[in-house]
Parts: C-alpha cells; sequence; structure tokens
C-alpha cells in the first residue's frame, strides 16, 4: 500500500514538474519578439503550390521547423538567377516589402550557371559575386540583415558512383562575399552535398522528383529529376539549414520549434 503511494506521489511529481517546465518553455515563446524572414532564391527554395505534384522547395517546409512568431515570406520564383531576379523586378519589389530589423536569406547559383543563356548567366568569379554584393548593400541601406546560403547540391553521380560538385564554385563565391561583407553565411551545399554522398546513389533518390510515365500530364513518360526536391528532399533541405542556425547561434535560433518533423 505503502508503495503503491509512493509511485502516485512520484508520478505526479513528474507530471507537476513536466507541466511546469512546458509552462516556462511556452511562456518563453509567448516572449519571443516578432520577426521576419525574407527568402530569395530559385526553384529549389520556392513554393510549389500545385500539391499533387511531388516537388517542393525547401522554404517552403522551412515554417514547419519554426515558431510562428517568425513570419516567414518566400520570394524565391522557380528558374531565376541573380541576374533575372533584379532584371525581372522582383528585387525591387523586395526592397519595397522589407522593413528595417527584417532578415533575408539569398540562395542562387542553380541558373546564374547557365552559361547558353545571357538572361540568367551570372559567372561565379564575376557578375554573380557583383550581384550580391549589391543584394547586401541595398539592404544594409535599409537596415535589414541580409544573409548568404549556398546553392543545394544537385544529385549528380558518376558511372564510377563519385559525387560531382558542379555547384562548387558558386558556393565559394558566395562564401568569399559573405567574408568579406561580415553576413552571416549557411553553406548548404557542403551540407547537403554530404549528406547525399552519405546516402549514396540509391539512398539519396527519395529526395529527388522520380515520376513514373502515364501518371502527370507534364510529363507523360516520366521523369528523373536530379535536381529538384521531393518533400522529404526540401524537409531535409530545411533542417539542414535549421541546425546550422542553432549551430550558428544565430539570433533567428531562437525561433527555432523544432530540428525533427
Amino acid at each position: 500500500m505503502m508503495r503503491n503511494t509512493l509511485l502516485t506521489m512520484a508520478g505526479i511529481a513528474a507530471t507537476l514538474l513536466r507541466s511546469g517546465d512546458l509552462l516556462a518553455q511556452e511562456q518563453t515563446y509567448t516572449a519571443l519578439s516578432k520577426a521576419t524572414l525574407h527568402l530569395v532564391g530559385d526553384s529549389t527554395m520556392s513554393d510549389k503550390p500545385e500539391l499533387a505534384y511531388p516537388e517542393r522547395g525547401w522554404g517552403q517546409l522551412l515554417p514547419e521547423f519554426m515558431l510562428p512568431q517568425l513570419n516567414i515570406i518566400n520570394h524565391a520564383a522557380n528558374g531565376r538567377s541573380t541576374r533575372r531576379f533584379i532584371n525581372e523586378g522582383r528585387w525591387q519589389r523586395l526592397l519595397s516589402e522589407v522593413s528595417a530589423g527584417d532578415y533575408v536569406l539569398i540562395q542562387f547559383g542553380h541558373n546564374d550557371q547557365k552559361h547558353d543563356d545571357p538572361a540568367r548567366f551570372a559567372a561565379a568569379e564575376g557578375d554573380y559575386q557583383v550581384f550580391l554584393r549589391r543584394f547586401i548593400q541595398e539592404l544594409r541601406a535599409r537596415n535589414a540583415t541580409p544573409l548568404l546560403a549556398s546553392s543545394i547540391c544537385r544529385r549528380n553521380f558518376t558511372a564510377q558512383g563519385r559525387l560531382t560538385r558542379d555547384l562548387a564554385k558558386y558556393a565559394e563565391a558566395a562564401a568569399q562575399v559573405a567574408a568579406t561583407e561580415q553576413v552571416a553565411f549557411f553553406d548548404l551545399q557542403q551540407h547537403s552535398c554530404d549528406f547525399i554522398e552519405q546516402q549514396g546513389l540509391a539512398g539519396s533518390q527519395p529526395y529527388f522528383i522520380q515520376v513514373p510515365a502515364g501518371l502527370y500530364a507534364k510529363y507523360p513518360e516520366g521523369k528523373l529529376d536530379n535536381t529538384h526536391l521531393t518533400l522529404q528532399g526540401a524537409s531535409k533541405i530545411a533542417q539542414l539549414f535549421v541546425r546550422d542556425l542553432q549551430g550558428q547561434r544565430h539570433p533567428l535560433a531562437k525561433y527555432v520549434y523544432r530540428d525533427l518533423l
């Protein structure tokens, strides 16, 4: 009888402690000031409204990891490079919406490297860096905080099973700009390539688009896509970004709700 009573009391005490911890955590969350994070980039980051199709952008999944006190606005768009984002007026539109104190995360590279498309091409050692520096300067002029991320990895394996890091020059260029301009840098190229390499050719497939023939009108013959992300892939990249925020103890890390979905 005494033993049962002690066990019951211990259980009640543990429940109260857990409740107290949850209450303290809730109070901490409630006390957080509101903040806004703008996302600027290409299709690997952008929102995908056609939910019947399996493609997702990692910026689309990022809110699932963050507290509601962080307002995330995704400006990323399919097919855009630094040059095209500017020339289409998208950058100017973003500047008109940015407020003092906002954060802006910038990630390009996939379309900047397209030499055969002058409307998008920006050399890693040339205009790409020029445009990134322009973004940083114009954000600072509005008292916003710029952040840079390197391009996420493509799933390109050689016949020998080795991963080809074909965006490495753009990742290095972004890192150089971040260092000289003293802005926070998130090396998603390194993180994602390491992860894909670890998973291997077969293990990394579920993170990228592979659709069968005869299901989607847009791809009647099916499609194997080693650039764009599935739900799992977008979630993984968002997780890598969140964990990098935490690892750097960045001010936005306090808005992280979880790092596992």
